[in-house]
């Protein structure tokens, strides 16, 4: 197992994460936790496409990329947060979990995983 995937996976652990994964910016998979029935290549796509979309739409609009999208719904919130310049990391928690709770996690995962990513 990979310093990646150990950290991912503690990632997980303190952010009690349904699902977890590290994806460059044309949607390849870096590594992640993902449940079983979830096809790890189509959600990858699906995210890196998502912050893609943020960053055409914001700097279309003459703002700067966002460097995190969030998904909110009743029963679930997706944070997508670029990790360095060619990553991001994708979390999926519980609706009641704050995001703002999770930010020093995500924070200190991103430095320690930009060696990886870039």
């Amino acid at each position: 197992m990979t310093a990646l995937v150990e950290m991912v996976r503690a990632l997980r652990d303190v952010t009690k994460a349904e699902a977890i994964a590290v994806v460059n910016r044309d949607g390849g998979i870096v590594a992640a936790d993902l449940p079983r029935n979830v096809s790890q290549e189509t959600f990858s796509i699906m995210c890196a496409a998502i912050l893609g979309a943020g960053m055409t739409a914001a700097t279309e609009l003459g703002h700067a990329a966002p460097h995190r999208v969030l998904l909110e719904s009743n029963d679930v919130t997706v944070v997508i947060q670029e990790i360095g310049r060619r990553a991001m990391v994708v979390l999926v928690v519980p609706p009641e979990r704050v995001v703002s709770d999770l930010d020093s996690a995500i924070s200190r995962f991103a430095q320690a995983a930009a060696k990886d990513v870039d």
